[in-house]
């Protein structure tokens, strides 16, 4: 047997015939043999591990995303180094030490997080391969959903409730996470309202932060206002689970009083009735991690259509807390 058909065999690659597997693995088994993994790298001139850089390492949606980067990895026999950058100067640092990490990894999934120029750079000159997650970043392939779609897609449903005065709880921070996502989100919610004919009052827009606690905060702030929103779009299910907290509260009932509408379809989501828009952040993972390692090794190539970028597909979840408004 050659060398290579062994190592395809061994490692449950395809294009090796089942009579030659059974036989290479029942070898092995006699033999006892197990292949030792800083050889092959040495061999290789590979590391065989993917970096996985996140904003948050507690965030439910940052955890979907690494659950779909592990299985993909651990599929392909990759091991995968989870970190977080935190800001933007932690990035950069990162960056800087590009050579040093070229060593360490094949490639690099970032989550959220806006490359520069000169970040990008730094990468390209190390021969370091990465996949944008989220954040559209010039010379690499980003994954992720339409943002400003999801942002239209809820206004739209409020819309055809017959709500006109809409809040929004979304985030002014832009670090250390969710550079673009927000504004995106947010701009497509006020363009399906201008399209409309509905002028969006600026003071209906409430900071939640991307938290429970901040959702709370946020719903607390428009519900105080002298004429209050009959609807409010949180731009996250977890900011959304703080809005109806505050909401109930505060006595209203939901529907009935101020309809409710987040983002992502937490796996809570269906347990607080939780009208969403729904995204698979683990298949988007998934996606991500498989568009890395077809550009990091071949034989992975026949596997997997290699894009520029990829938009996966969101949709609407109708549940309990969004209805007609009531007429005074």
């Amino acid at each position: 047997m050659s060398v290579a058909t062994v190592s395809r065999a061994l490692r449950g690659l395809p294009n090796v015939a089942m009579s030659t597997r059974a036989h290479i693995t029942a070898v092995a088994s006699d033999l006892q043999y197990v292949a030792d993994p800083m050889a092959t790298r040495l061999a290789t001139g590979r590391s065989r591990t993917i970096g996985c850089v996140v904003p948050l390492l507690g965030g439910w949606y940052f955890a979907q995303v690494v659950a779909g980067v592990e299985a993909v990895c651990t599929e392909a026999g990759f091991d995968l180094v989870v970190q977080s950058a935190g800001s933007a100067e932690r990035l950069g640092d990162l960056a800087d030490d590009a050579p040093t990490l070229q060593r360490r990894v094949d490639g690099l999934i970032m989550v959220d997080y806006a490359l520069t120029d000169t970040n990008v750079a730094a990468f390209r000159t190390a021969g370091i391969e990465v996949v944008s997650v989220g954040a559209a970043t010039g010379g690499f392939c980003t994954v992720g959903i339409d943002d400003a779609a999801v942002g239209d897609m809820a206004a739209q449903h409020l819309i055809e409730l017959g709500h006109t005065r809409i809040g929004l709880i979304g985030s002014m921070r832009t670090e250390p996470f969710r550079f673009a996502v927000p504004e995106l989100r947010a701009s497509g919610f006020r363009t399906a309202l201008a399209d409309a004919g509905i002028d969006h009052d600026p003071h209906l827009f409430a900071d939640g932060n991307f938290s429970v606690g901040g959702g709370a905060g946020a719903m607390t702030s428009l519900l105080a206002m002298s004429n209050p929103p009959t609807a409010v779009f949180a731009l996250s299910d977890e900011m959304a689970f703080g809005a109806r907290r505050a909401a109930e509260r505060a006595g209203l009932d939901i529907p009935g009083d101020i309809s409710l509408l987040g983002v992502d379809d937490h796996e809570l989501a269906a347990l607080f009735e939780l009208t969403t828009v729904a995204q698979d952040p683990s298949a988007v993972g998934v996606s991500a991690a498989r568009q890395l390692i077809a550009r990091v090794d071949s034989e992975h190539n026949d596997d997997v259509h290699v894009v520029d970028r990829m938009v996966l597909p969101t949709r609407l979840v109708e549940r309990g807390t969004t209805g007609p408004v009531h007429s005074a």
